[in-house]
């Protein structure tokens, strides 16, 4: 796989690498991040790991999720 995510790399590097990583979350259940101004400010300090701990989200739901769209999850 050629797209490469990091679990300790902020959200907003991930879209910045990867804009359609933004739909992806969404769809996994973190909507807030769609919302204006979301990514610019609670995205650059807001990881991958950060936020399925605070969703309390299974973390192999989420790698498939990503893995579906052509996505590696590193730690």
């Amino acid at each position: 796989m050629e797209k490469m995510l990091r679990m300790d790399e902020s959200i907003f590097e991930m879209v910045s690498r990867h804009p359609e990583v933004v739909e992806i979350m969404v769809e996994l259940g973190f909507k807030d991040i769609a919302k204006p101004g979301m990514l610019q400010t609670a995205g650059r300090f807001m990881t991958l790991s950060k936020g399925i701990k605070l969703k309390k989200m299974d973390l192999n739901t989420v790698k498939l999720a990503f893995e579906r769209h052509g996505f590696e999850i590193m730690k």
